[in-house]
């Protein structure tokens, strides 16, 4: 059904006359454009008498006029001007010939094929069945980009990839309270009469700078750093190299795969993948630079909107995939497995 309300518009075959629509179709004979339409529509016509039937010819060598030829068009006929604004192709409209291109904006009614060579506007999706012609590239946003599922799993998200990395450091810590708490205590004894030397110092009108920590603190301090960093390496390499999954990763129902296959990837790739983020962890003790660094690693997935890698997976080539519901695991093509726990 046409949105053009019933009334006069120019004719846009011939644009210099013009005829009356009644919603659905033209009526009646065209009048010229600067002439005043009557009010309503115009008179219905009465139909002429029909033409007598050509009398037979007897045969004989009389010329006959040539046929035309079936590709060429009728005489006078050429491209035709746009219609009128929200102008819709009345009921048993056909495809326009081949290379006459519709109207900007224009859209092919439901169910029919749009012209040889028709590309939909940027923005829209082209109709049911259509085919884009030889080298025709999608205008930008036409299409959404499409969401990498590895292996068919999709890709974890990062609110449970961080939640996982929090239970992770709680589990590490439980171990440093109890393999470091005696570094622990001895720095602490060490630290206290520091602490009231420098408030004292501060109080006679000195800097805190002037109050120089001992030896012994530096080394306890360097002592708890590379501790903790054996024992986070002694917490997740081996289970990642594994299973994929550190108890965090367990809970969270996420798990580290590799990017080519679903094989486990054993302590060396798993060690190289902890490493980029781990052996920063000594350097806390350089003003902090250490947890900078692993900081800026932990957040980088965010800027890869493919793959949402981390800098230690693209070191490890590794991605992290969310597991479905049904206990479903990846499984490697190659042993026959059909990716479900408990099934031969």
């Amino acid at each position: 059904m046409s949105s053009l309300p019933a009334g006069w518009y120019k004719d846009p075959a011939e644009p210099d006359t013009q005829r009356y629509w009644d919603g659905e179709g033209w009526l009646g004979k065209a009048i010229p454009a600067d002439a005043v339409p009557p009010d309503g529509p115009p008179p219905v016509e009465e139909e002429p008498p029909p033409a007598p039937e050509p009398t037979a010819t007897p045969a004989g060598p009389a010329a006959t006029p040539a046929p035309q030829s079936p590709q060429s068009p009728p005489p006078g006929w050429g491209p035709q001007p746009p219609p009128p604004p929200g102008w819709q192709p009345p009921p048993g409209w056909h495809q326009p010939p081949a290379g006459q291109q519709p109207p900007p904006g224009w859209q092919p009614p439901a169910g029919q094929q749009p012209p040889p060579g028709w590309q939909p506007p940027a923005g829209q999706q082209p109709p049911p069945g259509w085919q884009p012609p030889p080298g025709w590239q999608p205008p930008p946003g036409m299409f959404p980009p499409m969401q990498a599922r590895p292996h068919g799993f999709a890709l974890a998200g990062l609110g449970p990839r961080l939640v996982a990395r929090l239970i992770d450091i709680g589990a590490v810590l439980l171990l440093n309270v109890v393999i470091n708490g005696w570094f622990a205590y001895q720095w602490a004894r060490e630290f206290v009469p520091m602490y009231r030397a420098t408030l004292d110092e501060m109080a006679n009108g000195g800097s805190a700078w002037d109050v120089q920590a001992s030896g012994r603190m530096d080394g306890l301090l360097w002592a708890m750093l590379i501790i903790a960093t054996l024992l986070w390496l002694a917490y997740e390499a081996p289970s990642i190299g594994s299973s994929g999954q550190t108890l965090g990763k367990r809970i969270m129902r996420i798990k580290v795969v590799a990017v080519e296959d679903t094989k486990p990837l054993g302590f060396g790739r798993a060690f190289g993948r902890w490493a980029r983020l781990g052996l920063w962890t000594p350097a806390w003790g350089c003003a902090g630079i250490g947890f900078v660094l692993q900081l800026i690693d932990c957040v980088s997935p965010i800027f890869d909107q493919q793959l949402r890698q981390a800098f230690h997976d693209k070191t490890a080539r590794t991605v992290v995939i969310a597991l479905p519901p049904d206990d479903r695991q990846p499984v490697d093509a190659t042993t026959g497995g059909n990716g479900s726990t408990g099934q031969n």
